[in-house]
């Protein structure tokens, strides 16, 4: 049973991330907030995007505009990776569980040390961010069951 008592659930999302403890057992959860993370706004810029000059006498191509979305969700994944390394060290979990979309869990895995990611004993490929709380620890038995 994966789901052991101690173990850390992070639910997250590219905006929202939810880092849960399990107080219960794995057939019967009972989780608990250790803290929730906001991303912060989305800066978009104004500017139209720039041109530069091109091979070949005045000819000049469009810049492609950054996808500031993109570019936040993944910031806000490298934040919580090293806020969650952190807590490693100090003790604070010894597995861990990510639950997130798989755009938002590649960004996560990327920017997670080697010492966390050893940690992790489960990814599961869901957006749970707005499901209650124990909705998502049913869902999360549920799921880590199965692998």
């Amino acid at each position: 049973m994966l789901l052991s008592k101690g173990l850390w659930i992070v639910v997250a999302d590219s905006e929202k991330a939810l880092v849960l403890k399990n107080e219960g057992t794995g057939l019967d959860p009972k989780l608990s907030f250790v803290r929730r993370e906001e991303a912060p706004e989305v800066v978009i810029a104004s500017d139209a995007p720039g041109r530069r000059a091109d091979v070949g006498a005045g000819q000049r191509s469009a810049m492609e505009v950054p996808d500031y979305t993109r570019l936040n969700a993944e910031g806000f994944m490298a934040d919580l990776a090293g806020d969650l390394a952190r807590a490693q060290v100090r003790g604070a979990f010894d597995k861990l569980v990510l639950v997130a979309p798989p755009q938002v869990l590649g960004a996560l895995r990327a920017a997670m040390p080697e010492g966390l990611a050893a940690h992790v004993v489960a990814e599961i490929d869901k957006t749970l961010t707005k499901h209650p709380l124990p909705e998502i620890g049913k869902i999360v038995a549920r799921e880590i069951d199965t692998l």
